[in-house]
């Protein structure tokens, strides 16, 4: 029988990946989940068929350290209805399916959303948990205590322990619940790997492209492959009742072009949850800037600063070198701040502490 350690072992051996002690360490966790969802369900003439209960897992670290890839692993090896959808795409959906329902005069809208999702998965896979917005923070738990005794599985990754979702968030003590249920229905495991792969796949590229046709898209891309493995979906991000959308998104990696976050008309606080929803970011075709296109030029500062205070890794094409982008006009004394940034986020070791 194919187990997840045997999986894992055939990758190391042929290459595809690199061996590590604390990736290692977690797959017997995967392999237990694997192992007892495949259980048959047992059913009885007076009740409908329930799975019995699955302890999922909680895996968090630090940026980098192969949580979406043992999350890939495990997620491939499956054989029962399994969705893998970043955490804060699926709260969207969720949002939206309760909007519906209420919509229909349904009082209790968490009810039937929560069992359709119930009925068309038996495992949900999250990247990247995280709670950010009190809207989430309002209905996770009654949701997913739903989910739990519909017998539903969760995995997730995220960059934070449990104890810090949420954490100085509005009316706190009401999302506390939610922790404790995460805690109880969840195995809790810090992966403490001193690689941050992520960060060394870069090691040594070039990350800023001055345009020069297909050879820049070409390199760019090669980057985005190795990144994502080249599948994406687009995210979209819920801002004060705005849709912010990042066209292609995959395990942290979004990939969007100038005039896609530049050129619509977005504020700070979505540059805010651009940053705070990714880890690395692929910025495309960032043409010159001057008076002629100085409101775009003004959002485009805004999104660097808001990616440089997050620590957000940037690769991107643009039509001159950061000094000589934007050279006339309003507003150039200023940009020299947002070029020495973007020389800054060139470096090798820029965003190694992000969190």
């Amino acid at each position: 029988m194919t187990t997840l350690p045997k999986i894992y072992a055939a990758a190391v051996a042929s290459g595809d990946l690199h061996h590590d002690d604390a990736q290692e360490a977690v797959l017997p966790e995967f392999e237990r989940i694997r192992a007892e969802i495949d259980k048959p369900v047992k059913k009885t003439w007076f009740r409908k068929a329930t799975p019995d209960p699955v302890q999922g897992l909680y895996l968090w670290g630090g940026v980098g350290r192969g949580k979406s890839m043992l999350m890939d692993l495990f997620v491939d090896s499956l054989a029962v209805p399994v969705r893998r959808v970043h955490f804060h795409a699926f709260m969207q959906e969720i949002h939206s399916a309760m909007h519906e329902a209420r919509q229909r005069g349904v009082e209790d809208a968490i009810q039937p959303v929560a069992q359709s999702v119930a009925e068309s998965v038996r495992v949900l896979a999250f990247d990247e948990m995280q709670i950010t917005d009190i809207t989430d923070a309002m209905i996770v738990g009654r949701l997913f205590e739903q989910l739990f005794e519909a017998g539903v599985v969760v995995v997730t990754t995220s960059n934070r322990v449990p104890d810090d979702l949420y954490k100085d968030g509005l009316n706190r003590q009401l999302f506390l619940p939610f922790i404790r249920l995460i805690k109880e229905q969840l195995r809790v495991w810090e992966l403490v790997s001193p690689n941050d792969y992520r960060q060394n796949r870069l090691q040594g590229n070039q990350v800023y492209f001055v345009q020069a046709g297909h050879e820049a898209r070409a390199d760019i891309l090669s980057i985005w492959k190795d990144l994502t493995g080249g599948e994406a979906a687009p995210l979209t991000l819920t801002v004060k009742g705005r849709e912010v959308v990042l066209p292609a998104f995959r395990n942290g990696v979004a990939r969007a072009s100038f005039f896609d976050l530049c050129g619509a008309m977005l504020g700070p606080g979505d540059y805010l949850a651009i940053a705070d929803a990714v880890k690395v970011l692929v910025l495309e075709d960032i043409p010159r800037l001057s008076r002629h296109n100085f409101n775009e030029a003004k959002r485009f500062v805004t999104l660097i600063d808001a990616l440089y205070e997050a620590r957000v890794r940037l690769i991107c094409s643009a039509a001159a070198e950061p000094e000589m982008l934007y050279v006339e006009g309003t507003g150039t004394f200023e940009f020299e701040r947002t070029a020495s940034r973007l020389r800054e986020m060139q470096s090798d070791t820029w965003g190694q502490d992000a969190s």
